[in-house]
């Protein structure tokens, strides 16, 4: 063997054990620097710590997911649904009762303050404490509820400018059931107050909104009017309420409208007031003069009335005189004439609807409104006649018919003599004399020039 060769098997073997038993270069770089630096080998650690900790957090967060799916239910109305009010006056209500029993948890609340004005000119405050935007817990037939009500301040206003506001109710999926017994109590809370009552309704931007607290509602028998023009209108009424069916199969329009003409204080509006209240209908007052007011809301509203109620436009007559209409501070109403027919009893108009409307002045009215589809039913609501100031004259005193007769005569007397007296203001003179005086008023008044004894 040369030397050459043995050279070569030398380094070979030198190399043999390196080959068999060490690392590589980077491994062996690793190592030395693991086992020098304990930084490294801790923040290798605490990766893995945090890696785990993400993975944990990822598995709970899908967990609490797939459990709330499974075992919670959440219910949701905004502002623009009646429940949203419906459930606010029940929470209003339930506030104090419910933190005394201690099923109300809130520290966060809004106050309600009620205003009611008396006849005699005096007011009552009220304050009331409900739950505020946040989140609520409440216990409702032995079930926790959480009430969140969300108020976003960044969106823009609703044409009435109200914020948008949602209230969303989450329980457990086996409570669900409570949620419509909920709404219930809370509907038939709203409406208690309702019961036996008028409520008007006025336009809100595109909305019908209740105006004022319900009305007690007045009996039609204390309108009085001349004889037979209240049954002539009630008549006529409750026979369009009862042939639904009928103008549906003809294809007609499921719609009718009235007009009241006659001087001031002659009982039209209060004869409208107590027909909705015999018919237990509500009443939409629509006044074409208001700011902001043009022909698509008009039709709009005009075309999701609520339902049972009647549409009263009063003094019809000064709002298109002379087909414009601008109020003292020179503002020109945006309601055109031809946007408000298209509104009674267009392509576009809604049905099942009642419309009043009053006027002092029929003879000023464009025809094209009082053509018969816009106006089925036209009755002058006149002065008082003698039977008028009879009847009223009975209602107001207990008399044997004597005085009443007088009252009678006296109307009478004036309406020969070309000089009339509104019923307002006979009324007036009942409610503020008695028997005796009143009669010697009203011959003032009429300009008879005698005593009561003559």
């Amino acid at each position: 063997m040369s030397t050459e060769t043995q050279n070569a098997a030398a380094t070979i073997a030198a190399a043999a054990p390196a080959a068999s038993g060490a690392s590589t270069p980077s491994t062996s770089f690793l190592s030395s620097v693991a086992g020098d630096n304990p930084y490294f080998t801790a923040g290798f650690g605490l990766m893995g710590v945090g890696v785990g900790l993400t993975l944990l957090r990822k598995g709970l967060v899908l967990g609490s997911t797939a459990l709330q799916r499974r075992m919670l239910v959440s219910l949701e109305f905004n502002v623009k649904d009646p429940s949203y009010l419906w459930f606010l006056h029940w929470l209003t209500h339930q506030t104090e009762a419910a933190q005394n029993r201690g099923w109300l948890r809130s520290h966060q609340l809004s106050v309600a303050t009620a205003i009611e004005r008396r006849k005699n000119g005096s007011q009552a405050v009220a304050f009331r404490l409900m739950a505020g935007p946040g989140v609520h817990w409440m216990k409702y037939r032995g079930a926790w509820m959480q009430v969140r009500r969300e108020r976003e301040t960044r969106a823009i206003p609703g044409a009435d400018g109200q914020p948008w506001e949602t209230v969303t109710l989450t329980t457990l999926s086996r409570d669900r059931r409570l949620f419509p017994e909920l709404l219930a109590e809370a509907r038939d809370l709203a409406l208690r107050g309702h019961e036996g009552k008028l409520v008007i309704h006025t336009a809100w931007g595109i909305e019908w909104r209740p105006f004022g607290k319900p009305r007690r509602k007045r009996p039609l028998a204390s309108v009085v009017l001349d004889e037979g023009v209240n049954e002539k209108i009630v008549k006529d009424v409750e026979a369009f309420l009862e042939r639904r069916e009928w103008y549906a199969e003809r294809g007609i329009p499921y719609r009718r409208g009235y007009l009241l003409h006659g001087p001031p204080g002659s009982g039209k509006s209060s004869f409208i007031q107590a027909l909705a209240g015999e018919l237990n209908y509500d009443i939409c007052l629509l006044n074409l003069s208001e700011r902001g007011l043009a022909d698509d809301k008009l039709n709009h509203l005009m075309s999701n009335i609520p339902e049972r109620s009647i549409v009263l436009i009063e003094d019809v007559d000064a709002a298109f005189n002379k087909r414009v209409q601008t109020s003292e501070d020179g503002y020109q109403s945006s309601v055109t004439f031809s946007g408000f027919l298209n509104a009674l009893d267009g392509v576009a108009s809604g049905e099942e609807r009642v419309i009043f409307m009053t006027t002092n002045h029929p003879e000023r009215l464009d025809p094209a409104l009082v053509r018969p589809g816009r106006v089925d039913l036209a009755v002058l609501v006149d002065d008082a006649a003698p039977a008028q100031a009879y009847k009223l004259f009975c209602k107001f005193y207990d008399d044997d018919g004597t005085l009443a007769a007088r009252i009678r005569d006296v109307v009478q007397e004036g309406v020969m003599r070309g000089r009339r007296i509104s019923m307002a203001a006979l009324q007036g003179f009942f409610i503020r004399n008695g028997p005796k005086e009143a009669i010697q008023a009203t011959m003032e008044y009429l300009g008879l020039g005698r005593s009561l004894s003559s």
